[in-house]
């Protein structure tokens, strides 16, 4: 059931991009990164669904990719709700027949300091970082696990991780936390779907200034990261674009359980 891509692919090796055909729900589009991930999946051929809760913001992101010919639509989620998002995956199975890619994007962070870390706000980032990754996991693999088994068809799921899941991060605990525990929950869907071809990556952004890191990015930490980081910049939200293709695409038909790192770097230095 877990086939290799087709050997064809030797003599056409673009071809295994390719995209055309296939469906992809990308669940936190609306924002900068993830935004940017629906428009290149929309620019490989597939069809895209934006998930989130701004009508405004998916506007603009369904717009682009309109204007270079592709083809997305918004629905909207509070992906909060655990019942919403398993109507969420119903609904988009049942419109376009299957889901051939799932990217969990959303996420918020914090830069409280550990001891003055409330309650409220563990389960806040939590919430909105593991648990809707975990329900959605749950919500589509409900879809994508039957249809493997039947059909021997696959899918891609893709978690978006972070630098701070896989090594220590001063001054975002919780975020941090809950990172790390997307990383698990991903190795161990890896390990459960692996023989049915459904395959589960964490891609993991170094810094990419987006909504969610601004506020916590100070003068002096600008300058800690890129005493850290090789190329002495952020990363600019399209250079994502290519790991993301590589891990939803048949080019990467032979990987499942990884940390697709893209961060310039800075996970390799120390000083």
């Amino acid at each position: 059931m877990n086939n290799p891509i087709s050997s064809d692919y030797i003599q056409r090796p673009l071809d295994a991009f390719k995209m055309d055909g296939k469906v992809a729900v990308v669940i936190g589009g609306t924002g900068v990164l993830c935004g940017t991930l629906a428009r290149g999946l929309a620019g490989a051929g597939a069809k895209v669904v934006v998930v989130g809760r701004s009508q405004e913001k998916a506007d603009a992101v369904l717009s682009e990719i309109a204007a270079s010919g592709g083809e997305a639509e918004f629905a909207s989620c509070d992906i909060s709700q655990v019942e919403v998002i398993h109507q969420l995956a119903d609904d988009i199975v049942n419109q376009h027949g299957a889901v051939d890619v799932l990217i969990n994007g959303a996420g918020v962070n914090s830069a409280t300091p550990f001891l003055e870390i409330a309650a409220e706000e563990l389960d806040q980032l939590m919430s909105t970082n593991f648990k809707a990754v975990f329900v959605a996991c749950q919500a589509f693999g409900r879809h994508f696990v039957p249809r493997a088994e039947q059909q021997g068809v696959g899918a891609s799921i893709i978690n978006v991780g972070s630098a701070s899941g896989v090594k220590a991060l001063s001054r975002v605990f919780t975020y941090s936390a809950t990172k790390a525990a997307v990383h698990n929950l991903t190795a161990n869907l890896a390990r459960e779907w692996g023989k049915l071809g459904i395959r589960v990556n964490t891609l993991v952004p170094g810094f990419f200034p987006a909504e969610q890191n601004r506020k916590i990015l100070t003068k002096q930490r600008v300058s800690q990261i890129m005493g850290h980081t090789p190329f002495d910049r952020f990363g600019e939200p399209q250079e994502l674009i290519g790991a993301t293709l590589l891990l939803a695409s048949d080019a990467g038909s032979f990987i499942t359980g990884t940390e697709l790192i893209v961060d310039g770097g800075f996970s390799n230095c120390t000083i």
